[in-house]
């Protein structure tokens, strides 16, 4: 995983609204993905493009579509590696507050 290329995809508001909307409903051509975008289809690619490059989104070929789906992996990957640790240490805290106000 490139941890760099999946926070660089995540910064920008227009690739987190396409990510939503491939997790709302996967497989969607190019054309699905743009229709609520304020944006050109040439700047839409672009940051579809960014999306693949951080393997946040693969295409399947079907036909002449080409169909975007969501690849939750480097998504998990990030959580694991910059959330997950944070997020135990304060479940830990948590636990030992309970302990002492409850007098354990």
């Amino acid at each position: 995983m490139d941890a760099d290329k999946v926070f660089k995809a995540l910064a920008d508001p227009t690739r987190r609204t396409l990510l939503d909307r491939l997790c709302a409903q996967n497989g969607q051509t190019l054309g699905q993905l743009c229709d609520h975008l304020q944006m050109t289809r040439q700047s839409a690619t672009q940051h579809v493009g960014l999306l693949e490059d951080a393997n946040l989104i693969s295409t399947v070929r079907r036909g002449r579509e080409k169909l975007h789906y969501i690849n939750p992996v480097p998504l998990h990957d990030v959580y694991e590696r910059w959330v997950r640790k944070f997020e135990q240490q304060r479940l830990t805290l948590l636990h030992d507050l309970k302990r002492e106000l409850e007098g354990e």
